[in-house]
C-alpha cells in the first residue's frame, strides 16, 4: 500500500509541476517578494497532498526563535521534504545550490527564477566568493538565504563536515544564523521511492549571533546544535 501511495503522489507531482513551473515563469516580471508567496502556496498544497495520500504529516517547534528580519538558515538536508517545508516559514527565500540543478527541466527553471545562488562546487575560492558576495546582496534585499551546510542530502546517521561557506557568509555579512534540525530522512530518505507514513519533527533553534563569533566558531556552533538536536528527535539510534 505504501508503494501505491508513493506512486500516486509521484503522479500528482509529475502532472502538476509543469503547470506550477509555467505559472512561476509567467509571474517572473512581478517583484520576487510577491512571486515567492506563489511558491510558498504551491509548497503548502504539495505538503497537504503528501499528508492526504501518503499519511506523512509534520510538526514544527521553536517558531518563537524565528527573528523578525531575514537571516541565514542552516538546515539539515536529508530529503526533498524540507525544500518544501521551509517555503511555508520563510518568504522570500533563496538557496545556495550546485549549478547543475538549474539544468533539470521544470525544476531547474523554477530554481533559476528564485534568485538562487548557483555555485560550481569544484571552483573552490571562487564559489566561496559567490556565496559571500551574492549572499550578502540577497540578504540586503530582504531575502532569507537557505544553506544546507553539508552540501548535499545525507541519510540519517550519515555525517560529513559542514562546509565553511555559510559560516563565512555570516561572518562577512554580519547576518545571524538560524539553525534547523529535522528527521525527514527517516520517512522520505535520499534515494528511496517509498514514503513512510508518520510525523516528521522539525525544530527551529535559537539564533546564532555572527557578530560575536569567528567563522570557525559560527560553523561549530551551528553543527553542534543541529547534530545534538537530531539525536533527540530521531525515532531510532544511528
Amino acid at each position: 500500500m505504501a508503494y501505491i501511495r508513493s506512486t500516486l503522489y509521484l503522479a500528482f507531482m509529475w502532472l502538476t509541476i509543469p503547470i506550477a513551473t509555467s505559472l512561476f515563469l509567467i509571474a517572473y516580471p512581478i517583484p520576487y517578494k510577491y512571486r515567492s508567496k506563489l511558491i510558498s502556496s504551491w509548497s503548502k498544497v504539495t505538503l497537504h497532498v503528501l499528508s492526504f495520500i501518503c499519511g506523512l504529516k509534520f510538526e514544527i517547534s521553536g517558531m518563537e526563535n524565528i527573528p523578525e528580519k531575514p537571516c541565514i538558515i542552516f538546515c539539515k538536508h536529508q530529503s526533498t521534504w524540507e525544500t518544501m517545508a521551509l517555503q511555508l516559514l520563510f518568504t522570500p527565500q533563496v538557496w545556495v545550490l550546485k549549478r547543475e540543478l538549474l539544468w533539470i527541466p521544470f525544476f531547474g527553471w523554477t530554481l533559476a527564477s528564485m534568485k538562487s545562488i548557483a555555485i560550481d562546487r569544484s571552483s573552490g575560492k571562487k564559489a566561496l566568493r559567490q556565496i559571500v558576495d551574492i549572499g550578502t546582496e540577497r540578504l540586503d534585499e530582504g531575502n532569507w538565504v537557505v544553506i544546507f551546510p553539508e552540501g548535499t542530502r545525507k541519510r540519517p546517521g550519515e555525517k560529513t563536515d559542514y562546509k565553511i561557506g555559510g559560516a563565512m557568509l555570516a561572518s562577512k555579512s554580519k547576518y545571524d544564523i538560524l539553525p534547523i534540525a529535522h528527521n525527514a530522512g527517516e520517512f522520505w530518505p535520499k534515494g528511496q521511492y517509498v514514503k513512510k507514513a508518520g510525523t516528521i519533527k522539525m525544530v527551529i533553534g535559537p539564533v546564532i549571533k555572527s557578530s560575536e563569533l569567528t567563522t570557525k566558531q559560527i560553523s561549530q556552533a551551528a553543527e553542534q546544535w543541529i547534530e545534538s538536536t537530531l539525536e533527540t528527535i530521531y525515532e531510532k539510534k544511528y
